[in-house]
């Protein structure tokens, strides 16, 4: 008999072990939740909202650099609002860090949702989820898919210049398996990759991110490289900062012809036409390529996993005043 209770006392303690461990590692994405400031700031969404719609309406492309700032500050660091800090004299900020320098923007508009929700909810709402809520009305405002926000995420005290100039954050040159390296070490998969990839059915990208495909790569629609050499020229220097849709056919609508290009090797960036060139990841592309609407549930949940990346909860971190400085 005492054997046996004493088994049984030991099937009850590795019970509670193995539950503490799955509560331990599981702890930073389960106190974000979909209803976090239901009744601390119930109008948040909609204060989000509508300074996003003001700002996409004037300039369409302001969308897709939204969701751009939500995968850069995830990338580093998890999504901890990090990107939003200015330089101070303890810490160089990742503005400047190669992903982001005369490329990442939208933060003016960031400013402003944080004033509005401020004046309804004082230090209540984070900049990392004013970023997160962006992201997500950006896409949907764009004719894009839209998903349920998990909230609860805190800012980060300080910011990662050498983690943002470190190869965290997916290069526009990188090969097929650096991709899903980059990915896997931010805990998404080959197909979240994909379908995050997908974002580049919206925005812009510089001619000094696309000129050696355009005038160097052969895996290319001569037509459209001819067309894309034209407002970027062969040498260095020369159109730098020139602006190409990284989407030709509908470069302001959230839609699956991403996939329609690559097809047609017309991806505009290497990284992009990576997906497609003989890879393993070919037959994801031409399944986004014909079911729309796998592509924008896939991209949705997608973004959703995204969003748990190692957020800052509970004690950790603040709840900054200013999106751009961290509370004195």
């Amino acid at each position: 008999m005492a054997a046996s209770s004493s088994s049984y006392s030991m099937v009850i303690v590795t019970v509670v072990v193995a539950c503490l461990v799955l509560l331990m590692s599981s702890s930073s994405s389960a106190q974000l939740s979909t209803n976090f400031y239901s009744k601390t700031c119930p109008n948040v969404f909609s204060a989000v909202k509508s300074v996003v719609r003001s700002a996409v309406s004037k300039e369409k492309r302001m969308g897709a650099s939204l969701l751009r700032l939500h995968f850069h500050d995830c990338f580093v660091n998890g999504c901890d609002g990090s990107i939003l800090l200015d330089d101070t004299s303890s810490f160089k900020g990742e503005k400047t860090a190669g992903p982001n320098n005369n490329s990442a923007r939208g933060f003016n508009v960031i400013d402003d949702i944080k004033s509005k929700v401020e004046q309804d909810c004082p230090g209540v709402v984070s900049c990392a989820d004013i970023v997160a809520i962006a992201a997500r009305d950006s896409v949907e405002f764009l004719g894009g898919p839209s998903w349920n926000v998990k909230l609860g995420r805190r800012d980060s005290k300080t910011a990662s210049f050498s983690g943002a100039n470190g190869g965290r954050i997916p290069s526009p040159v990188s090969s097929l398996s650096t991709l899903i390296s980059t990915f896997q070490a931010v805990g998404l998969s080959t197909k979240d990759m994909v379908a995050l990839s997908g974002s580049h059915t919206i925005g812009q990208a510089r001619c000094v991110l696309f000129r050696a495909r355009v005038h160097n790569e052969s895996n290319i629609d001569s037509s459209f490289a001819t067309k894309r050499q034209g407002g970027c020229p062969s040498a260095s220097g020369s159109g730098d900062n020139n602006l190409a849709a990284l989407d030709l056919q509908s470069p302001t609508a959230f839609d699956n012809n991403y996939y329609k290009n690559l097809i047609g090797k017309k991806g505009l960036l290497h990284s992009d036409q990576e997906l497609y060139n003989g890879g393993s990841t070919n037959s994801l592309v031409e399944t986004y390529n014909k079911n729309p609407n796998t592509f924008s549930s896939d991209f949705a949940a997608a973004m959703i996993k995204m969003g748990d990346i190692s957020p800052l909860t509970g004690s950790n971190g603040q709840i900054r005043n200013n999106c751009r400085k961290v509370n004195s």
